[in-house]
């Protein structure tokens, strides 16, 4: 990561996160009792994380989110 300081944060549906536990973004897909539910840009298995281990993804990451998702949409037949 780039030594930005993460603050915790109650993420929005549709937002980036950053798990804190092993750095990886993902989408929030919503909560599911205790936990927030993420799946990585461009797709792959969904993934639960408490709300307090989430960090607001910060811009570099939540563009190059976008950009991974957009370009695994460009691949689908």
């Amino acid at each position: 990561m780039s030594g930005e300081v993460l603050e915790p944060c109650t993420p929005e549906l549709g937002s980036y996160a950053v798990d804190t536990r092993d750095g990886r973004v993902g989408r929030v897909l919503g909560r599911v009792g205790p936990y927030v539910q993420l799946r990585p840009p461009g797709g792959g298995a969904e993934w639960d994380c408490a709300p307090d281990l989430l960090r607001p993804a910060p811009p570099g990451l939540v563009l190059r989110a976008r950009v991974t998702e957009i370009n695994r949409e460009g691949r689908l037949p």
